[in-house]
């Protein structure tokens, strides 16, 4: 269960991104401050807000050790913060003064990496102050970076649709053309994945893009062999261009933000969307999960901050089921037969199947003796996998039955049990109201306007409905 504690309504023009430390959330936009909240209270600090920067603030980060804080600006600099008492320790201008869209701590500190729209990109030495090496994208202005957990190398994304490894001298490794339209943001998870091939460590990566698509890679970090980038799978989950991702602290969740005004967490053993949110009103631009706990922040341009607790006990739960009926087999594209191959653990496949065109009808009509003499699959067990993973999709489709929206609590996105009307005319789950209430907010879930009252009066009729909808699934 996702379930929003509180949002934070302080910066008076679009929020760009924010951030997590140990014991701080930074928030940073379109007015030219950062703001820095108590992860405990989430009260804003009293040297809040951070002004200096003379233009839009496009992104914050925090060091390691959570003591720095950098920002950077459309005003072509990477401003250093003091996260203790608020002072500004140094204004790191871009070469030619390019404003600058993306900076990153290394895992090892002391470096900063700053990424501009000319395609300039600069690690910084935050103890020395001093340009420590520069580096240019071939094509398109500078956007996105991540680096690997070790620090010896970064992943950078740009506006032409290249993810490019360097390695800590800015040498390029690799280069690979991801979206089509742009890429809007990446980030690497922290932990190796399981079975990692020949004794190597893999590490799944995410970039997301102006393509409406988030893609999952595996990335390989050897100092001796430099870096390997693989496709894994796409996951179609938004409707329009992706802004933001992020993975959580355990590996274990991906969240992604939309122009679609809508958040996804996704679990990222199997691809499974575990829960979409839909509170905010205008394109959603930034998510971010804190460090050691399943918090997660997500801002918009509807000009809030929303901080979500997880249950990653109950998110798990969710069934492959509900997410795989939100579009009919028989309409899935490629796309989709890879994201499902990579959700059943077929990941091996993907390659296999796109190059012949397996879409969800082509894929509905596999049989021993196609898998066998068309696509070759010459392992009996590895047929038999496949073919008993397919039956159970036909077996899905016919018993899974969406839940009408209308039986879903908005708050929660789970079907309400003892629905209540608000003042806002809303209804909502009676626990997950009063829960809202508790938390001293006052205002509407749904419109974020003031609630003339805080009264919750029963909807009995909604609830007769749904109990009527559970009769006719039970027959």
């Amino acid at each position: 269960m996702a379930t929003l504690i509180h949002s934070l309504s302080d910066h008076s023009d679009d929020v760009n991104c924010c951030a997590f430390s140990s014991s701080c959330l930074a928030t940073c936009s379109l007015d030219k401050t950062v703001r820095v909240y108590s992860l405990g209270s989430f009260l804003e600090l009293p040297y809040s807000p951070l002004r200096g920067h003379t233009y839009a603030v496009h992104c914050c980060c925090f060091s390691p050790s959570g003591r720095l804080l950098a920002s950077c600006s459309t005003d072509g600099t990477t401003a250093l913060w003091d996260t203790r008492d608020g002072r500004r320790l140094a204004v790191l201008g871009q070469p030619r003064a390019s404003p600058v869209r993306v900076c990153r701590f290394s895992p090892r500190d002391p470096c900063l990496l700053a990424g501009a729209a000319d395609g300039s990109l600069v690690l910084w030495d935050t103890r020395s102050l001093a340009l420590h090496r520069s580096g240019n994208v071939k094509d398109g202005s500078l956007v996105a970076c991540a680096f690997s957990p070790n620090g010896n190398f970064f992943v950078t994304g740009s506006s032409s649709g290249d993810l490019t490894i360097w390695d800590d001298k800015m040498r390029c490794l690799y280069n690979e053309k991801a979206h089509d339209l742009g890429v809007t943001c990446c980030d690497i998870s922290s932990h190796p994945i399981s079975g990692s091939e020949n004794g190597f460590r893999y590490f799944q990566m995410a970039s997301c893009g102006q393509d409406n698509q988030i893609k999952l890679w595996l990335i390989l970090f050897e100092d001796f062999l430099g870096a390997e980038l693989k496709y894994k799978c796409t996951l179609n989950g938004h409707s329009a261009p992706v802004l933001a991702c992020a993975f959580s602290y355990d590996g274990q969740m991906l969240v992604s933000g939309s122009v679609d005004k809508c958040v996804i967490i996704y679990k990222t053993s199997t691809g499974n969307t575990l829960h979409t949110l839909s509170q905010h009103t205008r394109y959603v631009t930034t998510c971010a999960f804190a460090p050691h706990s399943h918090l997660l922040a997500t801002g918009s341009m509807d000009k809030t901050v929303h901080i979500w607790q997880l249950d990653l006990k109950q998110s798990c739960a969710v069934s492959a089921v509900e997410t795989e009926s939100k579009v009919a087999v028989e309409d899935w594209t490629e796309d989709d037969v890879s994201a499902w191959l990579c959700a059943q653990d077929l990941a091996d496949f993907v390659e296999l199947f796109k190059r012949n065109n397996i879409d969800g009808k082509e894929l509905l009509n596999l049989t021993k003796e196609s898998l066998a003499n068309e696509l070759k699959i010459e392992s009996l067990g590895l047929r038999s996998k496949v073919l008993r993973k397919i039956e159970g999709l036909r077996l899905a489709m016919s018993a899974a039955v969406p839940v009408p929206d209308e039986f879903l609590c908005p708050i929660t996105r789970e079907l309400m049990k003892d629905p209540v009307i608000a003042a806002d005319g809303y209804s909502y789950e009676r626990e997950a109201m009063e829960h809202w209430l508790s938390s001293k907010r006052r205002s509407s879930p749904m419109t974020n306007l003031p609630l003339p009252s805080l009264l919750l009066t029963p909807n009995r009729t909604l609830k007769m409905a749904i109990s009527r909808w559970l009769e006719t699934q039970q027959k």
